[in-house]
């Protein structure tokens, strides 16, 4: 399990320093949206940090993707 969530950290990470701003923002904004609502999921089976931890780092990827899209929907390449 740690594992799993090292390799989602790490790739949030690093996908959101690669690109635009529209990308690092829906990263950030993915990744607090995520983590709060993996937190509470995770809470009813009494893991609410590592659901917290797993929702933050796939909404962070989910949000940086959506980011980039709208960056190069708009004609900015990085």
């Amino acid at each position: 399990m740690k594992h799993l969530i090292f390799s989602i950290i790490t790739a949030a990470s690093i996908s959101s320093c690669a690109t635009g701003p529209g990308a690092q923002q829906g990263a950030v904004i993915g990744g607090l949206g995520g983590a709060a609502v993996g937190g509470i999921i995770g809470s009813q089976s009494g893991r609410g940090l590592e659901g917290a931890l797993i929702g933050g780092g796939l909404g962070a990827l989910g949000g940086n993707a959506i980011g980039n899209a709208q960056d190069r929907r708009r004609g900015y390449y990085y």
